[in-house]
């Protein structure tokens, strides 16, 4: 099945939540999350309460929607969180987390993970000074992210670092420079550092049973 082509702002309100998957239309009013709060559909809002799998099933979608990964893609995250050392839903957030285009995401050089994942695929970013073009690749603490041409940086980019630079904060685990648009990770981030709005241990339990 092909990447999902409808409007993502149904998936917003689908799960009943802001999940910032337009860019900077998910901060002015017209976002449809503000405007039209219940569940898409002619249905409107259901009374219906959700089962236990229900809930551990939004959970996940929720999550999955989030960072923009297919189902399978998902799964195989997941399948690595289990199989690696430490707390099962804390390793699969650092592993969502340190992914080239989030990374690119959380440095404010790109207002929506889709639009970073362009950036990347497009060859404009580079790390340790290599250009990588795969917006999965995994960014190792110790590893540095920025363009893949120094001097004639994306002028997106550019733009998008001086407004950062004004407000937008890149996380504690990531030192950035927005001057010369050059960021290193420190380390993997602690579960506290990561704001993503969800409890990870119900997704544990829905591949769990």
């Amino acid at each position: 099945m092909g990447r999902y082509a409808g409007s993502v702002c149904r998936l917003c309100r689908r799960e009943g939540m802001k999940l910032y998957l337009k860019g900077e239309k998910c901060y002015t009013e017209k976002c449809p999350v503000q405007k039209r709060p219940a569940p898409p559909g002619m249905h409107g809002v259901s009374r219906r309460k959700l089962s236990e799998f229900g809930v551990r099933l939004r959970e996940k979608q929720k999550l999955r929607r989030i960072y923009g990964l297919h189902e399978t893609q998902f799964k195989t995250y997941f399948q690595r969180a289990a199989s690696a050392k430490g707390v099962t839903g804390t390793r699969l957030l650092q592993l969502l987390e340190t992914r080239l285009d989030n990374i690119i995401y959380r440095l404010g050089i790109a207002t929506s993970r889709k639009e970073a994942r362009q950036i990347v695929a497009h060859g404009h970013v580079a790390v340790d000074g290599h250009p990588v073009s795969v917006p999965s690749y995994q960014v190792r603490p110790g590893q540095t992210v920025g363009p893949s041409d120094a001097e004639h940086a994306h002028p997106r980019m550019k733009e998008l670092a001086a407004t950062a630079a004004a407000g937008r904060r890149a996380p504690s685990w990531i030192e950035f420079d927005p001057a010369r648009l050059q960021a290193r990770v420190l380390a993997l981030p602690a579960r506290q550092e990561i704001d993503v709005p969800v409890q990870e241990h119900l997704i544990v339990e829905y591949y769990s049973r």
